[in-house]
């Protein structure tokens, strides 16, 4: 089973997962980025990271080159924002037919709001479901034996659906 990780980050902890969990599954990886960045930092970051989120706009991304034939599996990495997916990854469903595809997501926090983040995404994909879900505590800026244990077990789960 081929599986493509896609993802966006904007301080590194998705981009950290996002690489742990492809070198376990051996899957290809892709960083979107929107065309017009976010700030990374203070009042700012919340304020347009936010309001961008909640109000589940979808903005252009930065070329990029995906062939969803390619791939069986989609594993989406995001940060959330506000309690539901970022922007980014809403842009990339919606320009992509993921239908037939089998889709599992991991989220990063630093607080809380994954599963709602979930739930939006499932909603984005018009689907009831994720093959699996996984949510870390700041990964990178926060390393854990946890987070660890928890990026072992997404793994294990992932690779028992592609061996049954």
């Amino acid at each position: 089973m081929q599986t493509a990780i896609v993802y966006y980050s904007l301080e590194g902890n998705t981009e950290y997962a996002a690489r742990a969990i492809a070198a376990e599954l051996g899957a290809d990886t892709l960083r979107i980025n929107p065309k017009k960045s976010y700030p990374s930092g203070g009042f700012r970051k919340f304020l347009w990271g936010g309001k961008s989120a909640v109000m589940a706009e979808a903005p252009e991304l930065e070329p990029y080159e995906f062939d969803s034939a390619k791939y069986d599996r989609i594993v989406f990495g995001f940060p959330v924002w506000a309690g539901t997916v970022t922007p980014p990854i809403r842009t990339f469903v919606q320009e992509n037919d993921l239908r037939e595809k089998r889709v599992a997501a991991f989220a990063c926090q630093s607080g809380n709001g994954a599963q709602k983040a979930f739930a939006a995404l499932k909603k984005c994909l018009g689907r009831d479901a994720l093959e699996t879900e996984l949510v870390l505590i700041d990964p990178k800026d926060k390393p854990s034996a946890e987070n660890k244990e928890r990026l072992r077990a997404f793994c294990e789960q992932l690779n028992a659906v592609e061996a049954s």
